[in-house]
């Protein structure tokens, strides 16, 4: 068997166990396509090649001796390069940190080698995870999986192009605006943003307000689902995480049923923003496939969903505090887009930061009214397909002959929305675009029902069907 690449983790498991895949040979098929596809795509700044194998070797032999398993024994994997790996560089993609060796693994990296699994490799991202693309003066640009000429997104693109080039079945991300979400989006696999303590997060500063996650990226919902319940539990360093209930993830991602019943609220944006003609399209057409599977659907009110300046109020703010000092000191190594954005946040006072946690109280506060009349709520990802590959954070860009300022408002008006409510969401795949490119539906639950979102989400895609890889990579 060759074809490693198209199988998922759970398929995986399965194989290894019985002895018709061995962990060796799974290891020395991933290593080689890394190697082989990282000159085009550019999505790792570490291969882990020599412990990954020798890691493999002691996988195998755990089987041939018929010693118990973990449920992800011999299962590779990636991790993005923000989040800590004990002995293995983390770079949180910038050249001031290139040399930084972690002392201990983050809980969701460390839970997922307790079961079996073996780290392959660090992905790719920009600087701190701070750009919707995935490009740094540490390592240059990594490319989209389905076109090199266009964006992997960001800034989980080395997690997300990794995985739809079929390296790796499973890849750890993070998202603080839509960082799993939009390159899951752009490149045509799953990327979920579960409610806040689900997975424990161990670097973030601010424990109690905090908005970003530590995630799974993966090619199907059933693998989500082993992600999440592997990664999931009581940790007593993050506060969000401490005595959650146990909930059995892997099973509701792997629910097969319909909608009938099920209220279904729909939007294609907020107030102000618009889609692609590409885009509306597709959602129109994920739309009649979720009617066809029972479920009413009605449209919701998007008037004072326009999150960009309450995010990045409390982002930015946060990023300067944090690297303020740094881009002083060493201003040089990083990048002109990095240094404007923790530069801007000075013009932010004590007060517009306040202002903006209350504004997030009140979009809660929103977004838990419409699901009195919602089981689900249901939002293009992205407003068009991945970006021109050499796009500036700071430039305008085109969508539909038209041209737009605010990349971040205009591009994915629907990701910060739930980093700031913290309600659990989705992104899956729903088909190509005319220029052949992914488009994204993302599903939307009642905050802390993520067991809810994965059976939704396992029924639209057995509707669907799991999409296949990119054909240039194959």
């Amino acid at each position: 068997m060759t074809n490693f690449h198209s199988l998922s983790a759970t398929e995986l498991m399965v194989l290894i166990r019985t002895r018709k895949v061995s962990p060796v040979e799974l290891m020395q098929a991933s290593l080689a396509r890394a190697e082989a596809l990282q000159p085009v795509l550019n999505c790792f700044i570490t291969l882990c090649g020599d412990q990954a194998m020798q890691k493999a070797r002691e996988a195998e032999q755990a089987v041939m001796d018929g010693k118990p398993l973990g449920r992800l024994h011999g299962i590779p994997y990636t991790v993005k390069d923000l989040v800590n790996t004990a002995d293995i560089r983390t770079t949180f993609g910038t050249v001031l940190h290139q040399a930084n060796i972690p002392t201990e693994d983050a809980p969701a990296v460390a839970r997922l080698n307790a079961a079996g699994a073996i780290l392959l490799g660090k992905t790719t991202t920009p600087e701190f995870g701070s750009q919707p693309f995935t490009r740094s003066p540490l390592f240059g640009q990594t490319r989209n999986a389905w076109n090199a000429q266009r964006t992997s997104g960001g800034s989980s693109g080395g997690a997300a192009v990794a995985t739809a080039a079929g390296v790796t079945p499973l890849a750890i991300a993070t998202d603080g605006g839509g960082s799993t979400r939009i390159p899951a989006a752009c490149n045509g696999v799953v990327g979920i943003k579960q409610s806040n303590g689900v997975v424990p997060h161990s670097q973030a500063q601010d424990l109690f307000g905090n908005q970003t996650y530590v995630t799974p990226t993966t090619r199907t919902v059933a693998d989500t689902g082993l992600m999440l319940d592997v990664m999931t539990g009581d940790y007593d360093l993050d506060p969000w995480s401490i005595r959650r209930q146990s909930v059995d993830y892997e099973k509701a991602a792997c629910y097969r049923g319909d909608f009938c019943g099920k209220r279904i609220r729909y939007c294609y944006a907020p107030e102000g923003r618009t889609v692609s003609n590409d885009v509306k399209e597709n959602f129109d057409a994920a739309l009649r496939v979720l009617e066809g599977l029972g479920a009413t659907l009605e449209p919701f009110d998007a008037r004072d969903f326009i999150v960009e300046p309450i995010w990045r109020t409390i982002n930015h703010t946060v990023w300067r505090a944090r690297f303020l000092p740094l881009v002083e000191k060493h201003g040089d190594t990083f990048s002109e887009t990095f240094r404007r954005q923790v530069l801007s946040a000075g013009d932010f006072s004590a007060i517009d930061y306040q202002e903006a946690m209350f504004a997030r109280t009140n979009l809660f506060k929103r977004l838990q009214a419409l699901f009195d009349s919602a089981d689900l709520l249901v939002t293009p990802t992205l407003t068009r397909t991945a970006l021109p590959l050499d796009t500036d954070l700071f430039d305008p860009f085109e969508m539909d002959g038209r041209y737009y300022d605010g990349i971040r408002t205009h591009w994915y008006p629907w990701t910060m929305v739930f980093n700031m409510t913290g309600h659990p969401a989705i992104t899956l795949p729903s088909g190509l675009a005319r220029d052949g490119l992914p488009v994204g539906i993302q599903f939307v639950t009642r905050w802390g029902s993520d067991e809810q979102l994965l059976r939704d989400a396992a029924i639209f895609e057995q509707a669907m069907g799991i999409p296949g890889q990119p054909p240039d990579v194959i």
